[in-house]
């Protein structure tokens, strides 16, 4: 008799989850004060100015800056480092397709390279021999639940007199030795966009230690105005965040850190318990990291030891536990959304048409996570209780018992 729900045995879960976003009153009471003040424009507002101090000392940061979306931080990131036409920039070849496009929207050329297995986040040996005479700038990306190994990203930025940009979008509230993420490196660039931890349904924050590079971002998102009189304006558009985001974003902010204490609690407890089944790796977390965020909870699959393909895994699983698989991304030298060569705008020259093709670079690690052994759950369920994760873990391990009959589901 069967015993795989997806074959008509009894699940291991039928309950709900918890969705996302999380949301109530707070939200609606800032709102409403927003819209009653009549003062909803952008730049500079008190629910701005409130968040940003804020979100800056739940980072440890000295300076925050509120910006539409994550994609626009990253290109002002490069900009007010001063990168542009030609220079090369480092990033990983796992990423949202918005990391290298933002390289593109400064003229600037991606080098891709590939990931760490254990972490799938920039490798940084691989990164070291990607340096030429042009870099400029490295990229990091926090992905999923991992953080890069920011100790050899800023050795090696120091050694070759490189900027490091983090990539945070995924990554709201991690610690790296106690330094808040997004401010080991020169800037830190964040997303609030719906599916994020912390969220405005759109929205982007920057992050910085630097006098200089704040002043530069803030004038960059202010259609080029200066924060101050003595600094010169320089050329740029309205990158500017409302009040009714920043309304949101505060409310969210409250419960922000217990949230991402109870996911890294979770996750620890689930990584100990998924240890123990053959075939699931959970991803390493090194000694520095003394708390991790989590976008999405990460394992990898051996279908090797199981027997059957990721997607029956995932088609048992999800069956089991109420609780689809979220998104991987694909690699970026074969990324659906990733496509520099569709826009002419970027065919300045033939040179840097040719070196923003991203099917010139080789990425295996990042094929076979994608291909055969990543598996990905939204940070939601991680909200639940021990009993919650106790399902998960079960309904693992039942599929891992039951996986002969995979071969036919």
């Amino acid at each position: 008799m069967a015993r795989l729900a997806i074959k008509g045995g009894e699940a291991v879960r039928t309950k709900a989850w918890q969705t996302w976003p999380i949301k109530g009153e707070r939200e609606e009471e800032l709102l409403l004060q927003v819209l009653r003040s009549g003062d909803w424009a952008a730049g500079n507002r008190p629910m701005e100015e409130e968040f940003c101090a804020k979100f800056a000392a739940f980072s440890r940061a000295n300076h925050c800056v509120c910006l539409m979306n994550g994609t626009v931080t990253l290109q002002l990131a490069l900009e007010a480092l001063d990168i542009g036409a030609g220079d090369e920039v480092i990033v990983p070849g796992y990423t949202w397709q918005a990391t290298a496009a933002a390289c593109l929207d400064v003229n600037a050329i991606p080098i891709i390279v590939d990931v760490e297995p254990e972490t799938y986040c920039i490798d940084p040996d691989l990164v070291e021999a990607a340096i030429t005479p042009r870099t400029k700038a490295i990229i990091p990306v926090h992905l999923y639940g991992s953080m890069a190994d920011m100790d050899r990203i800023m050795d090696i930025a120091r050694k070759h007199d490189l900027k490091v940009v983090e990539d945070c979008a995924q990554s709201h509230g991690s610690r790296w030795r106690e330094m808040g993420v997004g401010v080991i490196g020169d800037i830190g660039s964040f997303s609030m966009q719906h599916s994020k931890v912390i969220t405005s349904g759109e929205g982007g924050v920057c992050l910085t230690n630097d006098e200089y590079l704040y002043d530069r971002l803030a004038a960059l998102r202010h259609c080029g105005r200066p924060r101050q009189g003595e600094v010169s304006p320089i050329q740029s558009g309205n990158y500017r965040m409302t009040e009714f985001q920043a309304a949101v974003l505060l409310a969210q902010l409250e419960r922000l850190e217990e949230q991402t204490n109870r996911r890294d609690e979770n996750a620890i407890y689930l990584n100990s318990r998924l240890a123990q089944i053959p075939g699931i790796t959970p991803m390493l977390r090194r000694p520095q990291v003394t708390r991790q965020a989590y976008f999405s909870f990460v394992f990898r699959y051996d279908q090797t030891v199981w027997g059957a393909p990721r997607r029956a895994f995932l088609q048992a699983l999800s069956a089991e536990i109420n609780l689809g698989p979220w998104i991987i991304f694909e690699p970026l030298n074969k990324a659906t959304l990733y496509n520099p060569q569709t826009k002419k705008r970027h065919h300045w020259s033939e040179d840097y048409w040719q070196a923003i093709d991203p099917a010139r670079f080789d990425l295996p690690v990042c094929d076979k996570a994608y291909g055969e052994e990543c598996v990905a759950f939204h940070h939601p369920f991680l909200l639940g209780t021990k009993a919650d994760m106790d399902d998960f873990v079960d309904g693992v391990a039942k599929v891992f018992d039951c996986r002969a009959e995979l071969a036919d589901a």
